[in-house]
Parts: C-alpha cells; sequence; structure tokens
C-alpha cells in the first residue's frame, strides 16, 4: 500500500491509502496538487515543501487544548454542583471543601510548571 498527499489552498490536506484513479482524482477541486505525506500535524504546507510551525504557535495550541479540557472540566463536573444551591446544601462541609479545592485546582492548572505540554489533572471528590 502507498499513501499519497494532496494539499488544496481552501480545503486543506488530505491522504489517500492508495494510488487514486484518474476517476477519482477528476473528483478533486481544481487546484490540488500532490505533495509529500505530512510529517506530523505540527506542519504546514507552504506550496513547496512541509515547514514547522513556529514554536510559539505551537505552545498557544497547545495552551488552548488544555484550557478547552479545563473549561470543560468546570462545566461539565464543578458547575452543575457548585452552582446549584440545593446539591451544594446537601454536602457536608468537608465535601464543600472538597469541590472547592479541586475547583481552584482547575483553575490553577495553567500556572503548573509543565504547562501546557505536560500537566497533572486533578482527582474529582
Amino acid at each position: 500500500m502507498m499513501e499519497h498527499g494532496f494539499f488544496h489552498p481552501e480545503r486543506g490536506y488530505w491522504q489517500t491509502l492508495s494510488e487514486p484513479s484518474a476517476e477519482i482524482m477528476a473528483t478533486y477541486p481544481e487546484g490540488t496538487v500532490e505533495v509529500p505525506l505530512m510529517p506530523d500535524a505540527r506542519h504546514d504546507w507552504n506550496g513547496s515543501q512541509w515547514v514547522l510551525r513556529p514554536q510559539a504557535e505551537l505552545d498557544a495550541t497547545a495552551a488552548n487544548a488544555v484550557r478547552e479540557e479545563r473549561d470543560y472540566r468546570l462545566a461539565s463536573e464543578v458547575d452543575p454542583v457548585v452552582t446549584n444551591p440545593l446539591r451544594w446544601a446537601d454536602l457536608t462541609v468537608e465535601k464543600q471543601a472538597e469541590w472547592a479545592t479541586y475547583r481552584r485546582a482547575l483553575l490553577d492548572i495553567t500556572v503548573q510548571s509543565g504547562f501546557p505540554y505536560s500537566v497533572t489533572w486533578p482527582t474529582k471528590p
């Protein structure tokens, strides 16, 4: 099996697992070119070769992914408990403290020394 890479300025990059037939190639959008396989997702096609994105851009992308996961956990795990007065009132003082600590640990994920490439997620109470 021989993989092939293709790029279109508006549609981006895609790969095939085999040699596409002329019939299939005719369905590709005009302007599509065959390119070498993408080394990995950190690269962009500049029109003639794959280039590694600047480190600052890679760092920002990684940081955004961690923040999105953190925000998801806050919205799906923490908020339904701590913003519901009835659920909150049913918790013991110790459990309330655990939830407060968990929430604070999630908010502080961005100040961990390994952020954004190596983070330790706190354990949900």
